[in-house]
């Protein structure tokens, strides 16, 4: 059965197609919208209001007299009638594919219960039988839809991260044509096309900026509350929203291969994967209805035999019903959902149920070095200029030189430059000196940077305060780049592939849950352990080659220690595959990495944290909700079979249904205090 996204209008035509192979056991109510229970509810509850209303019994009980006309006895077995048709039905149909597919379950325990009271009540009616429960009946089922109209609402809420997600793309978009601008609809934009994205408005495709500068707002797809500053040349994503400029963008994915695609495509995935737990609690809800189909007749046999007749269809009734699996049946579905949803809007796309699941019991976390803990491209970190030179004229004056080179290391002192606002000053002469480094003239000066080689071949004398610095940067394992102008040492740089600033905070609060963590890399042993010491990582496996990262894993796995291997998804894949909990970060506009059991989609190390934070509630929920579904049955069986009737404690038939609903909405209520979970990442931004 499929069961679509459940909302008042139908399913978000964005979204049906991708999310109508969700399963789970609450698809039981497949092809049902919440607004169909919900009208469902009202109607059944209006017609069992006369139903109880001209009950003899109620009736009695409440010491009064309902109106007498001709026919008016027939009102409850009349009503009664079409609130089991009408009610009643969804539950039938239930039981009838559970029993199709050879596994009976909630509905048909309901269904067993609904009917019997039914075929009492009708030979009574036509006096074969003394007991008369129409308006126990009308009450049952009443509770019953109303139970379902309760959880199939809180699941389309949790399911909520799919149809968001879906809104977040604009119905039409300005398409450039010559000189103006068109309005087209989404599906007629190509690959290639440039669209006008302007103030206000969200991109509607992934693409690259041609024209134009802004701030966009990607939190709806990182999490991230800061807007990110977008220019010619920069990626946006489809969905986000433009402000404070305008934005002309040139298509580069359309329909499904955009980002925003893939991350719902993930979240579809997540919430209809499986689970350890969800396949404990089907196994227990399975056996439960033969525990409640075996209670329900030693109950029947029981108090007929002891010549309580009257009341032996009633009880074995009411076993049937309170025995219900409808708790134990959502207490892990709802519970993924709402996780699911939670993780997404912090940027946790979780692509396997078991990697969210395993995370919580995590020894060692293992991190890639290079574009995880570090950014993947060199910086300058430090700067030592020679007396009689001040810092912003020795970058000001590298910076000119190496403006003209497309060198990464070059690149790094141009960025400095830029970062600390120096005056820009303009070469001549621009030669490469393969090798060495390169040369320029600057102001009329011959300025030369470049490595130790440089240093050696100009003779340049190396004041005793630059050694002493560029010495400590070599037991770093940092790169020394020098500044050379006529023989004259200027000073030195040191570059480094620099280190986020995040990634100590990951570091300290992993230690904080009790997490080692170690990290693998292909650089020196110099430099992965500098690398290890200013950030605080236990453990260190370097030069260790691309396809021997899987191997160094296993190492780390020795003892039966529950691994997670944090890596960019590149080079790192085997890896990924080979840990117990693969964790892809830095995914921005690539979700759909197949070795990964996590996807990060910022490159923030932090958010392992948040992943493991958020495992440990999940399963906390899971856990609660578990036991109170067992706890409840185990108490409530006995009860509603009539173990305490000498005690002056007797169940009837709708007091049963109430119970049954309150476990349910208990459960339900708890699933969704899962949303009050305040995920570490966002602490930690706090302290930044």
């Amino acid at each position: 059965m499929e069961h679509p996204t459940h909302n008042d209008h139908g399913p978000d035509p964005h979204v049906s197609h991708k999310v109508s192979n969700t399963r789970g056991s609450h698809d039981r109510h497949a092809g049902h919208s919440v607004a169909r229970f919900r009208d469902k509810f009202w109607l059944s509850f209006a017609l069992t209001i006369p139903v109880v209303f001209w009950s003899t019994d109620v009736q009695h009980w409440l010491g009064y007299t309902a109106p007498s006309f001709p026919s008016s006895e027939f009102i409850p077995p009349i009503l009664g009638t079409v609130v089991f048709v009408y009610g009643g039905v969804v539950f039938i149909r239930g039981a009838w594919h559970e029993l199709a597919d050879h596994k009976p379950g909630m509905m048909t325990l309901i269904s067993l219960a609904i009917i019997v009271a039914f075929g009492t009540s009708l030979a009574a009616t036509f006096g074969l039988f003394e007991i008369d429960v129409w308006w126990e009946l009308a009450s049952l089922i009443t509770i019953m839809v109303l139970g379902h109209w309760l959880e199939m609402r809180a699941i389309s809420q949790a399911r909520g991260a799919l149809n968001t997600l879906a809104a977040l793309l604009p119905d039409t978009a300005e398409r450039v044509k010559g000189s103006t601008t068109e309005s087209v609809p989404l599906s007629e934009l190509r690959v290639g096309d440039v669209v006008l994205v302007r103030p206000g408005a969200r991109v509607p495709a992934d693409g690259t900026v041609v024209e134009g500068a802004a701030h966009v707002d990607e939190s709806m797809i990182t999490g991230e509350s800061k807007t990110v500053s977008k220019r010619p040349g920069a990626t946006v994503i489809a969905g986000t929203v433009v402000s404070g400029g305008s934005l002309r963008v040139r298509i580069t994915a359309v329909g499904d291969q955009t980002a925003l695609s893939g991350i719902m495509r993930l979240v579809a995935t997540a919430q209809a994967s499986g689970s350890r737990t969800q396949a404990l609690a089907d196994r227990a809800a399975a056996i439960l209805f033969y525990v409640a189909v075996v209670a329900g007749a030693i109950t029947f046999i029981y108090w007929w035999f002891s010549g309580d007749k009257e009341h032996a269809l009633i009880r074995t009734v009411t076993v049937l019903i309170i025995a219900c699996p409808h708790a134990l049946g959502l207490a892990i579905p709802l519970v993924i959902a709402i996780s699911t949803s939670l993780g997404a809007q912090n940027g946790l796309l979780v692509k396997d149920r078991l990697a969210l699941e395993g995370a919580r019991n995590l020894d060692i976390v293992i991190f890639d070095k290079t574009g995880t803990l570090t950014r993947g491209s060199p910086g300058a970190s430090q700067v030592a200029a020679a007396p009689g030179t001040t810092e912003d004229d020795l970058i000001a004056r590298a910076a000119a030189v190496e403006s003209n080179s497309e060198h990464p290391l070059a690149k790094a002192i141009v960025a400095e430059a830029k970062r600390r606002g120096v005056t820009q000053l303009s070469a001549t002469n621009f030669e490469a000196l393969p090798g060495r480094g390169a040369k320029a003239l600057v102001a009329g000066t011959s300025i030369e940077t470049g490595g130790p080689r440089l240093l050696t071949e100009s003779k340049a004398m190396v004041p005793p305060e630059v050694e002493r610095l560029t010495a400590t940067w070599a037991s770093e394992g940092k790169t020394a780049l020098y500044v050379v102008a006529q023989g004259r040492l200027l000073g030195a740089f040191a570059v480094e592939d620099e280190i986020r600033p995040e990634s100590s905070q990951a570091v300290t609060e992993l230690h904080r849950l009790g997490i080692r963590v170690a990290m693998i890399t292909g650089d020196s042993k110099t430099v992965a352990d500098s690398v290890a010491r200013r950030i605080g990582i236990d453990e260190v496996a370097a030069e260790v080659l691309p396809a021997d990262k899987a191997a160094a894993v296993k190492r780390f796995q020795t003892g039966g220690k529950r691994v997670a291997m944090v890596g960019d998804g590149v080079n790192d894949a085997p890896a990924l595959a080979t840990a117990d909990v693969g964790i892809a970060i830095g995914a921005g506009t690539d979700v759909a990495i197949e070795s990964a059991g996590i996807v990060l989609v910022r490159s923030d190390p932090r958010d392992v944290v948040a992943a493991i934070e958020l495992s440990r509630a999940t399963y906390r929920k899971m856990v609660q909700n578990l036991v109170w579904a067992t706890a409840y049955n185990l108490v409530a069986i006995p009860v509603a079979g009539g173990l305490l009737v000498h005690w002056g404690l007797d169940l009837h038939m709708s007091v049963g249904a109430v119970a049954m609903s309150l476990s349910t909405i208990i459960v339900v209520a708890n699933a969704q205090l899962l949303r009050r979970v305040r995920l570490q990442r966002a602490i930690l931004i706090d302290r930044t």
